[in-house]
């Protein structure tokens, strides 16, 4: 009886009901995926040396050393992570702006223009983006080693300039989004196409821009194996490697233990531009990748 009852109940259950349930585990499983090495690093970098090792990873420590390890951060070896930050910045902000903008027009011209090998040129950018970046690197370290760009700002910024993904999503989200009777009704205006291109594609196409913004700030920000292979002046690098070499001193011992939780805190500084970045740019952010997740 009890087992009827049972079954019925289930039954009462509508199906979409039990399918949102198990969704909405799934996320709250992402979230906290997501969510608890960022909740480590920050209760990390509240603690002492002698706190990381014998204090629960999610809780605070004996003692509150936040400000004081951001403090060591900015003072260690002269201050040299402001030079490192500012580097990053440096790199992130002029390659994104360089790829989104380089993005927008080829995917704008790939999308509203007819012209010989069109087809061969968007097939050979979706198979540039199955190419791992890290299997690029050494030809491009002999490449600008030969153009003497190497521990060279340029030697970062010019390869972070190409973006395969961004052009292919601003090609998806240009078709739809530009509409031909408008260019058209330009057209007979008397407005050329560079004009058109400004004055009304880019207006319409600012979602997928700053969309492919955000996406390439974040790849240039966390870029690691490029710049180690081309750069070699300490004041020239990016976060990720400087602390790349902190940690090294410190897994090293001879009293470069010390270093731990400034390494930890200067991880976490280096996250919070790009928290900011996303805070101010969600609205066309989200509103980029719904439109051009439905083009085709």
């Amino acid at each position: 009886m009890s087992a009827l009852t049972s079954s019925r109940r289930r039954r009462l259950v509508p199906p979409n009901e039990r399918r949102n349930t198990l969704l909405t585990i799934f996320v709250w499983i992402a979230v906290l995926y997501f969510l608890v090495p960022l909740v480590w690093l920050f209760m990390a970098s509240t603690k002492n040396n002698s706190d990381l090792f014998t204090t629960f990873g999610l809780w605070f420590g004996t003692a509150f050393e936040l400000f004081g390890n951001i403090g060591q951060v900015f003072t260690f070896q002269g201050g040299v992570f402001t030079s490192w930050l500012g580097n990053t910045i440096l790199y992130a902000v002029v390659s994104a702006i360089g790829a989104a903008a380089l993005a927008t027009a080829a995917g704008y011209a790939l999308a509203k223009y007819r012209f010989a090998g069109r087809d061969a040129v968007f097939w050979l950018i979706i198979g540039s983006i199955m190419v791992p970046m890290t299997a690029l690197a050494i030809p491009t370290y002999l490449l600008f080693s030969a153009m003497n760009l190497t521990d060279n700002m340029l030697g970062i910024i010019l390869p972070s300039l190409v973006s395969p993904f961004g052009v292919y999503l601003m090609r998806v989200y240009a078709a739809d989004s530009v509409d031909d009777s408008l260019m058209e009704a330009a057209r007979i205006d008397g407005a050329g196409e560079f004009r058109i291109f400004f004055t009304i594609g880019i207006r319409l196409l600012v979602p997928g821009l700053v969309t492919v913004l955000l996406f390439q700030l974040v790849a240039t920000w966390n870029n690691y194996f490029l710049p180690l292979i081309m750069l070699n002046t300490p004041e020239l690098f990016p976060v990720t490697v400087g602390l790349a070499n902190w940690q090294a001193a410190a897994s090293g011992g001879g009293g470069g233990q010390v270093l731990f939780s400034t390494v930890l805190t200067g991880a976490l500084v280096s996250i919070v531009p790009l928290i900011i970045a996303f805070i101010f740019l969600q609205r066309y952010w989200q509103s980029g990748l719904a439109a051009g997740s439905v083009k085709g």
